[in-house]
Order: structure tokens, then sequence, then C-alpha cells
């Protein structure tokens, strides 16, 4: 309130008229109340950024934990078929070795 008093304050000093002056005012007014943040709004917007921002961080945090376990899964199977893949090579060579020596 105080800030629209020396503002139309300010415009009838320079002269400018008294409907123009309050025209200014009405319309500083309603920019400044739909257009502009308050702290209020700026906090209620940074307490939902942080709950979402958990919530991301936790459905993060989950998908890793999944992902690692399917990677030592994988891992695993890879250790096995190549153990697989060597037992069978070698017996194949010592039988390559028994049938040509």
């Amino acid at each position: 309130m105080k800030m629209e008093l020396a503002m139309y304050q300010a415009l009838r000093a320079i002269d400018v008229p008294e409907l123009k002056a309050e025209a200014v005012i009405q319309a500083l007014e309603s920019d400044m109340l739909t257009l502009l943040a308050t702290k209020s709004d700026l906090s209620n917007l940074e307490q939902r950024l942080t709950a979402e921002i958990t919530h991301i961080d936790h459905r993060l945090t989950s998908e890793i934990h999944r992902l690692t376990a399917e990677i030592a899964k994988s891992d695993l199977k890879l250790s096995i078929r190549m153990a697989s893949m060597l037992a069978v090579t070698i017996g194949i060579l010592i039988g390559a070795m028994k049938v040509f020596l």
C-alpha cells in the first residue's frame, strides 16, 4: 500500500493527470498480484521441487540397484558359458591329440 501511494504521489508531482496516475497504479497492482511470485509462492515451489527431487532420487537408486543385480546375473551367466566353451575346447583338443598321436 505504501508503494502505491508513493508512486501515485510521484506521478502527481510530475503533473500526470489523476485518472492516468490511478490507471498506472491499478495496472501495476494487477500485474504484481498476477505476475510476480511472492515469498510464499517460492517457498511452496521449493517444497514441491524438493519432494519431486527426493522421489526421483529414490527411483534412480532403486533402478541402479536393479541394474547392478542384472549385470551381476549376466556376468555369472557369461562366466558359466565361457567355462563351458573352454571345457569343450579342451575336450576336443585332448580327443584330437589321442586320435593323431
